[in-house]
Protein backbone atom coordinates (compact mmCIF):
# COMPACT_ATOMS: atom_id res chain seq x y z
CA UNK A 1 0.00 0.00 0.00
CA UNK A 2 2.68 2.54 1.00
CA UNK A 3 4.81 1.59 -1.99
CA UNK A 4 1.83 2.22 -4.29
CA UNK A 5 1.40 5.73 -2.87
CA UNK A 6 4.93 6.62 -3.98
CA UNK A 7 4.67 5.00 -7.41
CA UNK A 8 1.12 5.64 -8.60
CA UNK A 9 1.32 9.30 -9.64
CA UNK A 10 4.89 9.25 -11.07
CA UNK A 11 3.89 6.32 -13.29
CA UNK A 12 1.02 8.39 -14.76
CA UNK A 13 3.60 10.73 -16.28
CA UNK A 14 5.99 7.95 -17.26
CA UNK A 15 8.55 8.53 -14.53
CA UNK A 16 10.07 6.66 -11.64
CA UNK A 17 9.79 8.09 -8.13
CA UNK A 18 13.34 9.50 -8.33
CA UNK A 19 12.79 11.05 -11.78
CA UNK A 20 9.54 12.60 -10.60
CA UNK A 21 11.19 13.95 -7.46
CA UNK A 22 13.91 15.58 -9.57
CA UNK A 23 11.43 17.22 -11.96
CA UNK A 24 9.10 18.37 -9.19
CA UNK A 25 12.04 19.66 -7.14
CA UNK A 26 13.42 21.58 -10.11
CA UNK A 27 10.03 23.15 -10.80
CA UNK A 28 9.57 23.98 -7.11
CA UNK A 29 12.96 25.67 -7.05
CA UNK A 30 12.05 27.69 -10.14
CA UNK A 31 8.81 28.80 -8.46
CA UNK A 32 10.66 29.76 -5.29
CA UNK A 33 13.28 31.84 -7.10
CA UNK A 34 10.64 33.41 -9.35
CA UNK A 35 8.51 34.36 -6.36
CA UNK A 36 11.49 35.97 -4.63
CA UNK A 37 12.13 37.99 -7.78
CA UNK A 38 8.48 39.12 -7.76
CA UNK A 39 8.77 40.31 -4.16
CA UNK A 40 11.97 42.19 -5.00
CA UNK A 41 10.22 43.72 -8.02
CA UNK A 42 7.24 44.73 -5.87
CA UNK A 43 9.50 46.79 -3.59
CA UNK A 44 11.94 47.94 -6.27
CA UNK A 45 10.13 48.09 -9.63
CA UNK A 46 13.35 48.78 -11.50
CA UNK A 47 14.78 45.36 -10.47
CA UNK A 48 13.79 41.91 -11.76
CA UNK A 49 11.58 43.52 -14.41
CA UNK A 50 11.05 40.36 -16.47
CA UNK A 51 12.16 37.60 -14.12
CA UNK A 52 8.69 36.65 -12.85
CA UNK A 53 7.06 36.46 -16.28
CA UNK A 54 10.06 34.64 -17.72
CA UNK A 55 9.87 32.09 -14.90
CA UNK A 56 6.15 31.53 -15.53
CA UNK A 57 6.83 30.96 -19.24
CA UNK A 58 9.58 28.43 -18.45
CA UNK A 59 7.38 26.59 -15.97
CA UNK A 60 4.52 26.45 -18.44
CA UNK A 61 6.85 25.16 -21.16
CA UNK A 62 8.24 22.47 -18.86
CA UNK A 63 4.82 21.41 -17.55
CA UNK A 64 3.04 21.38 -20.90
CA UNK A 65 5.55 18.90 -22.35
CA UNK A 66 4.75 16.38 -19.63
CA UNK A 67 2.18 14.04 -21.15
CA UNK A 68 0.21 11.81 -18.79
CA UNK A 69 -0.26 8.21 -19.78
CA UNK A 70 -3.63 7.00 -21.04
CA UNK A 71 -4.38 5.55 -17.62
CA UNK A 72 -3.86 8.90 -15.89
CA UNK A 73 -6.68 11.01 -14.60
CA UNK A 74 -6.57 14.05 -16.87
CA UNK A 75 -9.42 15.97 -15.20
CA UNK A 76 -8.57 19.55 -14.15
CA UNK A 77 -7.40 19.95 -10.58
CA UNK A 78 -10.32 20.13 -8.21
CA UNK A 79 -12.69 18.39 -10.65
CA UNK A 80 -14.05 15.54 -8.53
CA UNK A 81 -16.37 14.18 -11.24
CA UNK A 82 -13.62 12.25 -13.03
CA UNK A 83 -12.02 10.90 -9.84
Amino acid sequence: MIKRLFKEHPETVGETYVEHAQVAGRMGWMMFVGSLACFVHAAFPFLCVRTGSRTIKRLHEAASHRVPSAAANTAPMGDKRAA
